[in-house]
């Protein structure tokens, strides 16, 4: 590099690639005019809305930025110009510097922060330059270390994260920003907010980032991914979080040899082997990539709608099988692995993929091969922990933002839900209009009753699966089923008919073995319209004179007791221990499932002010509720709780008082 008081091109860098504000930035530069020449000019721009926030000159090789407090927290761009000097070498403008300024006072202007991926800008910095750049993978004399302390380390000429964000402030988002590198041990700063936006071409990541950033999410932050080929690098931070290291190699990494967690190789890869998908969703090594020439199939694809009824397509006018966001795939997308019934996927997990991943759209790009890497794009939704994690799995879904209205509905969507504007209901639509007035989940299948006398089936998912006819259910009112198996008393499925009887029957998907496919149990109470079982007990409401029923499950001779009034419970269920209700008017009530001998315990109303409304059938399995009935959808809620200041899915902790 040219030294200070030299001539040669003008090169400048910064001591970090983010500040608060009110806070000071280090500068310094090298080549120019060199000592005793004339002044070095300084344009600071505002890199989201353009506005210039400072004009100065700089003598000398040193030059401090006190960013005044009352600049926006944003993406900022230094623009030195030496007059005279050389123009700036090839694609590498080093006479430039990028910065985020931080919120001097976290969370206080907004609950979304966007995180900038400086990281991988700085990877992609003097690609093809030996020691210079970490690429490209299969060159021999490629750096496996990089400072950030070091000109350049812009963003890369497509500037994937620009599209999103100059269109935050148009659309009217009062966002906050932050360096990637400031999640490194970021659990205090996102415990400001409720929403971590990832936006482009998110890289690399370090094993302290990607803990802080599961630790929000699992304690009710929200994530929302608007990139792709997320976290698909594992880096390290050294020199005080001025040097990334990154070996792609774990023969040369010699961290393999003192803490395999932190060798910096693909995340998925041995001997880390933490895919990338536990967090995000979806991952590249199912996506496909368009390169070089070849990224112009990226103008001609499209998603395919899967889960219209889904919060993320409210107000699009979509339907399932139709196509959205034409151009916004590529140049890399993100998928998982999955299986079809009939036109519905479902994600099968075997990637690392959660179980509770919704697909909510697909794009089958197999015929990007000859273009780089054939593959497919799985747009999805799922629960980590008490937080809920959107992600578009496109590096380019901000290109479309501008023109799309639907890109632009969803994006509104997601950012007014999970950001806590517009606050979402505790009921998410799980499927299209069920035709069932009864549910039960038993090993982990949910079923039910229909008007037409069948016992139908499909998984117990929020995923929008067709439900399946398996058997008969002739007057069923009511099903039930324990959590588990207890004493002599094996995992069955319980019906309550019209006409009073008590019947079980094998929790098959399919035809029973055997003369009958139910079995007599007993008896129930006359009237009887809601069923439910726990510690081997069964509970009955008749909701006709509001009363809670009790009996054995083990004595189906035994007579039934009156526990007390049902709390106007329709609908009934058990879930960890404890009775679940739906009323005439949809709301959520509970109680311990309290015997004869424990004296009244009545029922309480449950956090979250929407209501399951018209559903007169309850499931329950591993945290989730399900309702249906009334010709509605089929409904599920996360993490019910008794308390009124319990938050549903997708919030996090109250923010500090502005």
């Amino acid at each position: 590099m040219t030294g200070a008081g030299t001539a040669g091109p003008l090169r400048v860098l910064a001591d970090r690639t983010s500040c608060v504000q009110g806070g000071p930035l280090a500068f310094r530069l090298t080549g120019g005019p060199g000592r005793g020449g004339p002044p070095v000019r300084v344009v600071v721009t505002d890199a989201v809305t353009d506005d210039v926030r400072l004009t100065a000159s700089v003598s000398g090789a040193d030059w401090t930025l006190d960013v005044p407090a009352d600049w926006p927290s944003s993406l900022y761009r230094a623009a030195f110009e030496a007059p005279g000097s050389p123009a700036p070498e090839g694609t590498e403008a080093e006479h430039e510097v990028w910065f985020v300024v931080r919120a001097a006072r976290p969370g206080a202007r907004s609950a979304i922060l966007v995180s900038v991926p400086f990281a991988t800008w700085r990877a992609y910095s003097h690609a093809g330059q030996p020691h210079r750049g970490l690429y490209y993978t299969e060159q021999h004399d490629r750096a496996a270390r990089v400072s950030f302390a070091s000109p350049g380390g812009g963003p890369p000429p497509e500037r994937w994260e620009e599209g999103l964000l100059r269109w935050l402030p148009r659309a009217g988002y009062p966002v906050e920003f932050c360096s990637g590198l400031d999640l490194h041990d970021g659990d205090e700063l996102l415990g400001h907010y409720r929403l971590l936006v990832v936006n482009g071409h998110d890289e690399y990541w370090s094993m302290e980032m990607r803990d802080s950033v599961e630790s929000f999410a699992r304690r009710g932050g929200n994530l929302a991914f608007f990139a792709a080929n997320t976290a698909w690098w594992q880096m390290r931070l050294e020199d005080d979080g001025r040097t990334m290291v990154c070996h792609r190699d774990a023969v040369s990494d010699p961290m393999t040899a003192l803490d395999p967690r932190r060798v910096t190789v693909e995340w998925s890869s041995s001997p880390v082997e933490r895919p990338e998908n536990t967090m995000t969703g979806v991952s590249f090594r199912r996506g496909a990539g368009a390169w070089g020439e070849g990224m112009a199939v990226m103008r001609k694809d499209a998603y395919t709608v899967r889960f219209a009824g889904h919060w993320v397509f409210a107000g699009t006018g979509l339907a399932d099988g139709e196509p959205f966001a034409r151009g916004a795939l590529g140049y890399e997308t993100d998928a998982c692995a999955v299986e079809w019934d009939g036109d519905v996927p479902r994600a099968t997990g075997t990637d690392g993929t959660p179980g509770s991943f919704v697909v909510l759209a697909t794009a089958d790009l197999r015929h990007w091969r000859p273009y780089g890497q054939g593959g497919s794009a799985t747009m999805g939704v799922f629960r980590l922990g008490a937080g809920t994690v959107f992600n578009a799995a496109t590096i380019n879904w901000g290109s479309v933002l501008a023109d799309d209205p639907v890109v632009d509905r969803v994006t509104r969507n997601v950012l007014d839900r999970l950001g806590g504007s517009v606050p979402g209901g505790t009921w998410d639509v799980a499927g299209d209009p069920a035709p069932v007035h009864a549910l039960a989940v038993c090993e982990g299948v949910l079923f039910g009753a229909d008007a037409r006398g069948r016992l139908v089936c499909r998984e117990s998912s929020g995923q929008n699966l067709p439900w399946r006819p398996v058997g008969a259910a002739p007057g069923v009112r009511a099903l039930a089923s324990s959590r588990e198996a207890s004493g002599a008393l094996p995992l069955e499925l319980y019906a309550a008919t019209e006409d009073g009887r008590l019947l079980r029957r094998d929790p098959v998907p399919g035809p029973v073995a055997g003369p009958a496919e139910w079995v007599e149990a007993g008896t129930v109470s006359a009237g009887t319209t809601a069923l439910a079982i726990c510690d081997a007990g069964v509970f009955a409401v008749t909701a006709h004179d509001d009363t809670l029923h009790h009996r054995s499950a083990r004595g189906p001779d035994e007579p039934w007791r009156v526990l007390g009034d049902a709390g106007g419970a329709v609908a009934l269920t058990t879930l960890n221990s404890r009775l679940w209700a739906l009323t005439a008017d949809g709301r959520l009530r509970t109680r311990l499932p309290a015997g004869p001998g424990a004296g009244r315990a009545g029922f309480t109303d449950c956090a979250g002010a929407d209501r399951a409304e018209g559903c007169t059938a309850l499931a329950a399995r591993a945290g989730v509720l399900y309702a249906a009935g009334g010709g509605g959808p089929l409904l599920m809620r996360g993490q019910p709780a008794t308390g009124a200041g319990s938050h549903p899915w997708g919030t996090v902790r109250a923010r500090p008082a502005p």
